[in-house]
């Protein structure tokens, strides 16, 4: 980017970024804000999911017999596809399984990483389900200037960050599609013969000049949304209903998915769609593992985590101490807040903080404080978690094998 030299060229390059008819984009690959930041209730429509109801979440609770998460209540968890019929095999007994995944592109994973991880865990156990974790270590090969040998010791690395989290070793089931593909295969196929090129470009926007293998990856995306993906898991030929938790942006993948299950003979997996986890910088794009900057690592030192908080976190305060005292904080904006509002399950002293920020009588800079007090023993019980996971422990989760849970044979 060629840097303005006066103060007319700064305008002009300040207005060229805030465009207020700036349009959101939010595709598998690129999220892109409007001028008020990412809109949920627009995402809904566009896409043609559900909103998650108070109803729905009453049925949640009443059947998984654990309290809500706090993400859900807050609504970080937001919009579903057919979440109530989830509830209804749970209702009648039945068996289902949950699936989310991870494509590894950096060394270390940030805090917006762990939202569907941390989420899935919590699912796992209120269930007492099966899980299957994807690394999709050929669809960054892909899409990165990455070699395969690169993306699959990536995915080596970042699996270590996902097991570091806590997941139960008898009922999860963690693969690299590098690995695991051949066992896919069938159903690859089976997806990949019902969508056409015309219809892969509408989906994911894909053109005449991107190389076949995008065009060829997300049937293998859609292909672990079916038990029979899994027959070590799974031995019975009676199709087992299917829950992925993952963020909105990776909803075009199930839409297709969906889309050609009944065609195939196959359940439609169920989803459940999260929020973006803001950038440091401001709630108008989610984090990124190329921008240092950007995001809180599981690598950070504590030092790095305050300063990167203090230094980087868009604050919603006023410019003024008077004009702050006066008005309050614009806790929409307010990054920390957001951070809060995530990471803080203490919903009276988030209530608090809210009240007080909002009205004028907290300052950002002892908001900011709160915060480090909450990602800096969390990160750090992480890092003491991953030093636990050695290579004989990654391998063990990734290894065929028979799960345990309830219902299983």
């Amino acid at each position: 980017e060629i840097m303005a030299e006066t103060k007319e060229e700064k305008k002009q390059v300040v207005e060229e970024k805030v465009n207020p008819e700036q349009e959101q984009v939010v595709t598998p690959f690129d999220v892109q804000a409007g001028e008020k930041g990412i809109d949920y209730n627009r995402l809904i429509e566009q896409f043609g999911t559900v909103a998650i109801s108070e109803e729905l979440l009453k049925r949640f609770e009443r059947l998984s017999k654990k309290p809500l998460h706090p993400w859900i209540r807050r609504g970080l968890f937001f919009s579903h596809r057919s979440l109530d019929e989830i509830l209804d095999a749970v209702e009648a007994g039945k068996p289902f399984y949950l699936y989310t995944g991870r494509g590894p592109s950096s060394e270390s994973l940030h805090l917006g990483h762990l939202i569907p991880f941390m989420f899935t865990k919590y699912l796992q156990e209120a269930f007492d389900v099966p899980l299957v974790i994807q690394i999709t270590d050929d669809e960054k090969f892909q899409w990165k200037n990455l070699t395969l040998e690169q993306a699959h010791r990536l995915g080596f690395e970042n699996v270590r960050d996902i097991i570091a989290i806590g997941f139960d070793p008898s009922k999860t089931f963690i693969f690299s599609d590098l690995d695991y593909v051949g066992h896919m295969y069938p159903n690859i196929c089976k997806v990949q013969k019902a969508v056409t090129a015309n219809q892969a470009k509408g989906i994911f926007g894909f053109t005449d000049s991107d190389c076949t293998g995008k065009y060829a990856y997300p049937a293998i995306q859609a292909a672990p949304s079916f038990s029979s993906s899994f027959p070590h898991i799974f031995p019975t030929s009676t199709p087992i209903p299917c829950l992925i938790p993952c963020a909105i942006d990776q909803d075009p993948f199930f839409r297709m998915t969906r889309d050609v299950a009944p065609r195939l003979g196959l359940l439609k997996p169920a989803v459940m769609h999260s929020k973006f986890f803001p950038a440091l910088q401001g709630s108008k794009t989610k984090m990124s593992s190329s921008d240092a900057n950007s995001a809180v690592f599981l690598t950070d030192t504590p030092e790095q985590i305050k300063e990167k908080i203090v230094k980087y976190a868009f604050s919603g305060g006023a410019d003024t101490l008077a004009l702050h005292r006066e008005k309050g904080a614009n806790l929409e904006v307010d990054v920390a807040y957001q951070y809060l509002n995530i990471f803080c399950f203490d919903d009276a002293k988030l209530e608090h903080i809210g009240k007080e920020y909002g009205s004028g009588r907290m300052l950002t800079s002892e908001v900011k404080g709160e915060l480090i007090k909450i990602l800096t023993p969390m990160v750090l019980r992480h890092q003491k978690a991953r030093k636990t996971v050695s290579d004989e422990v990654v391998i063990s989760f990734m290894t065929r094998r028979k799960l345990h849970f309830k219902g299983s044979v």
